[in-house]
């Protein structure tokens, strides 16, 4: 709890820098270095010191709260997204508020007239595909995760898809596996499509496309056999895990005879997966993080413009690896 009688003041002074300085540091504005800011936090910590919140939004004219707005009901995107913003923003004692559109164009706009008039300070766009969206026409800094906005002017983050998938097939060439098949969900979405592409470029194999599910993935399976790969990549881990019951059900060891591999690191799916599923970490937090930091700074009156493209991480299971 904070002390009565302590001071902006008396954390500058333990912390050896300036008022203004501390203040900055505490809200996670200006142009410190993160040594500065972890030291006056540090003091703020020993002093028992929290900024008054109502006090710094009249000081400074901002809420201190920003939007996440999702058109991913069920969470299975925003929610690791979300924890990464909340990583960056609750250093700054921001607060969050989720805002679900359900894919719905009015409730949208609903949301966005409301978050305006109560004078958010700047809004992270996501969702649950990541197909390029139209920006959204707000006056407040904006940034978009996952899926990009078509604006090139904006900023946006989204995640390599392409070397997830090619990192796969490094991965599976590395074991040995030469006949490499792959089953994915349907062609117009683009994260399929950029997953497909890859692993065609490398291959020189055509690609299965189906649906998100793991009946596909069985369906698939009775397909694929056809070709007799030794190994089956997924565009999916509820894919995968699909391919993995047809095998199993058709007295195929996973991996002994064919290993697969799928995509996104969903622990509902990898790991529940009989076995447990190699496959490629989106790195959504990370993702959430990187918003959440551009956001601070569009913020600050440093936006940054165009398309930043994170990496993914391969994470090697028992479904290649063997027990």
């Amino acid at each position: 709890m904070k002390r009565p009688g302590v001071r902006m003041m008396d954390v500058a002074a333990l912390a050896g820098v300036s008022a203004g300085t501390a203040s900055k540091a505490l809200s996670n504005t200006g142009q410190l270095s993160q040594e500065t800011r972890d030291r006056v936090r540090r003091a703020a910590a020993t002093l028992g010191f929290t900024p008054d919140a109502r006090g710094r939004a009249l000081s400074s004219g901002r809420t201190y709260t920003v939007a996440l707005l999702t058109t991913d009901s069920s969470g299975r995107f925003s929610i690791p997204i979300m924890r990464g913003v909340e990583d960056v923003l609750s250093a700054g004692e921001l607060a969050t508020v989720l805002c679900d559109t359900r894919d719905d164009p009015l409730r949208e706009q609903t949301y966005l007239r409301s978050l305006v008039a109560r004078g958010v300070d700047g809004i992270v766009v996501t969702g649950r595909r990541t197909e390029p969206r139209r920006p959204i026409n707000v006056p407040l800094p904006v940034v978009y995760a996952l899926a990009a906005s078509t604006d090139p002017d904006d900023a946006s983050v989204i995640v390599d898809d392409a070397a997830g998938a090619t990192a796969t097939i490094t991965h599976l060439t590395g074991l040995g596996r030469t006949r490499i098949a792959h089953v994915t969900g349907p062609s117009d979405h683009r994260s399929a499509a950029e997953r497909a592409q890859a692993i065609a470029s490398a291959l020189c194999t055509e690609p299965l496309f189906g649906e998100w599910s793991e009946r596909w993935g069985r369906q698939a399976t009775d397909l694929v056999l056809r070709q007799h790969p030794d190994a089956i990549t997924c565009g999916s881990d509820q894919i995968a895990r699909g391919v993995c019951d047809r095998l199993r059900e058709l007295g195929h060891s996973v991996p002994d005879d064919i290993a697969v591999t799928g995509y996104d690191n969903w622990p509902v799916m990898a790991l529940a997966s009989r076995p447990p599923l190699t496959t490629v970490d989106l790195r959504l937090e990370d993702l959430g993080r990187r918003a959440a930091t551009l956001l601070l700074e569009a913020i600050d009156g440093k936006p940054h413009h165009g398309v930043l493209e994170l990496p993914t991480q391969l994470i090697t299971r028992e479904s290649t690896l063997g027990t």
